[in-house]
């Protein structure tokens, strides 16, 4: 007589036995771990409770059999204490292939996560659609895609690219809030291979120089973070989540750093350097303000005129954006307006105040900046700046100039507290160009055309390009030393801790 039991567990064995000892070995031999593997790298001992871990596919067609958990491994468990969704895509069971029941189960998972209020993390790891099973498989991804945006701004979702990710495969980490790529051998993403390039346009291209991670995070945009192996990823997702609430509905966690809210930060004025035309890196003003100098900048290699990232200030979750005047003097373009936009959304969704550091001549001129519709692009930020209702704190640095001024988090748009250094330059555009529109005709009618024009700018530069005069008009709340910013950013964070928010919304890709 069998055993119910005995079976159960003879069955349970064989699927942790995933797709045998020669393919898990394969796998490490290429640096991975195994699905098990990583998840039990994320997740705090002992916490996992795997779910659904007995389906199998129901397609026989060209000699497909049960494959042990359907080449996904999904299930919930904590992270430092923090529950936590989580789906692994297994590569040693048919290339991690998505079928109707493989798809089935992260769909579900997605529901289970969404209805208690928890993240989702996905580690990807798949040769996309199972061929086998035809439109089955192809239904599972729009399950999948509709779950996401569903759960979209209501909890945090990340996804780890961890080996291939190709076809429809690619949506769902894109239609998520973080992407973190490895370097693992044979990581990319794309929605056509080389070889379909190739036939159709003739272009010849590796898989990596198609859509590696250097290209993703430098070009593309679509990687957020990058990893040197499964492991420094995990860590990586746990420095993500230490930053967020479970949902939207609650506040991000509050850190005892250590770090006094009330220090003082004299360093900046050796890092801003008061000659306007000097760069410097504004990650460095960044990270002396913030808790501890630690400062998690997302997608460092895209966009990098634009810095945007999460720190803490005492003690609590911050995102931070910035201007750096090191890339393109700080200026706006089409990568950088989306790539503030879409941050700020997320922030606006989560609970997390935004504190913005502006140094902006204004949006970068150029043919191809405007034919990629960089109308198009900035008007982004200038969206997401006027519709969030999170706290909004800006410090103006030095140069705000034009319509970029605007953009970045005015008081116009609706920040709550607006600061300036005594460096500031508040005017429609810089004290040079100005001056030779306004005092054109006394420039050229005059003996000494040169000196004239020095005199006119710097006319200008004092009564325009000062933030006494915007601080004048109501526009500027204060003019403060540089020395007290984490000072008086802590205490704006404190005070409007209790802002009430508006409707919230979605965290749409941009």
């Amino acid at each position: 007589m069998i055993n119910p039991l005995r079976d159960v567990e003879n069955r349970r064995r064989m699927i942790m036995e995933m797709g045998g000892q020669e393919k898990i070995e394969k796998l490490r031999e290429s640096g991975k771990l195994t699905a098990r593997e990583r998840i039990e790298c994320l997740l705090d001992e002992n916490s996992f409770v795997e779910l659904m871990p007995f389906v199998e596919s129901r397609n026989t067609d060209f000699g497909l059999k049960a494959l042990p958990a359907d080449g996904v491994i999904t299930g919930y468990g904590t992270v430092d204490g923090r529950p936590v969704c989580i789906y692994a895509q297994d590569f040693t069971v048919l290339g991690g292939s998505l079928g109707e029941m493989h798809g089935l189960k992260i769909a579900h998972l997605l529901d289970f996560a969404l209805e208690s209020g928890i993240p989702v993390v996905g580690l990807c790891d798949s040769g996309g659609a199972r061929i086998h099973e035809g439109v089955d498989s192809l239904k599972s991804y729009g399950e999948i895609f509709r779950r996401n945006v569903q759960a979209s701004g209501r909890i945090p979702q990340i996804n780890v690219i961890m080996g291939p990710c190709a076809g429809g495969a690619v949506y769902s980490p894109a239609l998520g809030d973080f992407v973190i790529m490895t370097k693992n051998r044979g990581c990319h993403m794309f929605i056509t291979g080389p070889k379909v390039v190739g036939a159709v346009t003739g272009e010849k291209i590796s898989p990596s120089e198609l859509g590696g991670w250097e290209i993703h995070a430098a070009k593309s945009g679509n990687c957020h973070l990058v990893a040197e192996n499964d492991i420094s990823a995990m860590q990586l997702v746990k420095k993500l989540l230490s930053f967020l609430p479970l949902n939207c509905d609650e506040s991000p966690p509050v850190v005892n750093t250590g770090d006094d809210p009330m220090r003082r930060t004299p360093e900046i004025y050796e890092i801003v350097p008061e000659d306007q035309k000097k760069p410097y890196d504004v990650r460095e003003l960044i990270r002396a303000v913030v808790d501890c100098r630690e400062f998690l900048e997302i997608q460092p290699n895209f966009a990098p005129n634009a810095t945007v990232g999460l720190a803490r200030i005492d003690g609590k979750s911050t995102g931070i954006v910035a201007n750096n005047p090191w890339f393109y003097a700080g200026c706006l373009d089409v990568d950088a307006s989306d790539k503030i936009a879409r941050f700020v959304r997320f922030c606006d969704c989560f609970n997390i105040p935004v504190v913005t550091f502006v140094d902006v001549p204004g949006y970068l001129p150029g043919v191809e900046q405007e034919h990629r519709g960089v109308i198009r692009h900035g008007a982004k930020v200038i969206y997401a700046y006027s519709e969030a209702s999170i706290p909004l704190i800006t410090v103006i640095v030095r140069k705000a100039y034009g319509g970029a001024y605007i953009a970045m988090g005015s008081k116009h748009l609706g920040a709550d507290i607006v600061y300036a250094f005594p460096t500031a330059e508040i005017a429609v555009m810089g004290p040079e160009g100005a001056a030779e529109i306004i005092f054109k005709k006394e420039i050229e009618a005059s003996e000494k055309p040169e000196e004239v024009k020095l005199e006119k700018i710097e006319e200008y530069r004092q009564k325009f390009a000062n933030p006494v005069r915007a601080a004048a008009r109501g526009y500027i709340d204060d003019v403060i030393d540089p020395q007290y910013t984490r000072m008086r950013i802590s205490s704006a964070l404190r005070i409007l801790e209790r802002k009430q928010r508006r409707k919230k919304h979605r965290n749409m890709p941009m």
